[in-house]
């Protein structure tokens, strides 16, 4: 009898204490937001930001999950290898891609306007980019990962009704389809805008 009131009292403690820690998607994209907008507007080298921009990229962002959705089916006929070796390359790319283009942004402010729950696992948060003399005002709406709420990750970008996954997804299998699908011919693309 004492256990099971043990186990009841640890069961209801994790529940209380498990949902108490659930970050709401909308929340998370504006403290999201808010850190790289004070890196962008730091009187930093420009090294610095991106090098600061791709660590937040690392805590906030699903990489992996972006990197197998824009490979598409593909990713079912790799070997663990190739798929390992894939995960590295386009981690890379990714986090060049993002942090070089992100550095060019002179203290962008984004205020989030709402958001839309589409299931368990996924919310889209809706947000402006405010614009300036240099630049229109910019509706961005991010597709937020929710499967472990106290966890929740970046699987795309949707700015201006442009997916920047599908974009990636349908450049990828530009390449694979120029090349009869050999995998190879991606990974020495990835590498080589790594290295650039």
């Amino acid at each position: 009898m004492k256990i099971k009131k043990i186990l009841l009292t640890i069961l209801i403690y994790s529940l209380i204490w498990g949902n108490s820690f659930a970050v709401e998607p909308d929340i998370f994209v504006q403290s999201t937001v808010n850190r790289a907008s004070k890196i962008l507007s730091d009187n930093i080298s420009k090294e610095k930001k991106i090098l600061e921009l791709q660590n937040i990229a690392k805590e906030t962002v699903d990489i992996k999950g972006i990197g197998f959705y824009t490979l598409g089916s593909m990713r079912k006929s790799l070997s663990s290898e190739q798929k390992s070796k894939y995960e590295n390359l386009f981690e890379n790319y990714f986090l060049k891609s993002f942090a070089s283009r992100l550095a060019e942004y002179t203290n962008p402010e984004i205020d989030v306007m709402g958001k839309e729950i589409l299931n368990e696992n996924y919310t889209i948060v809706n947000s402006l980019l405010k614009g300036t003399n240099e630049r229109p005002e910019v509706k961005i709406d991010w597709r937020i990962y929710t499967k472990n709420p106290s966890n929740p990750l970046i699987r795309d970008l949707i700015i201006e009704g442009l997916s920047l996954a599908r974009t990636q997804k349908e450049e990828f299998a530009s390449i694979l389809n120029s090349n009869n699908q050999d995998i190879n011919v991606l990974f020495e693309t990835l590498k080589k805008f790594s290295n650039n």
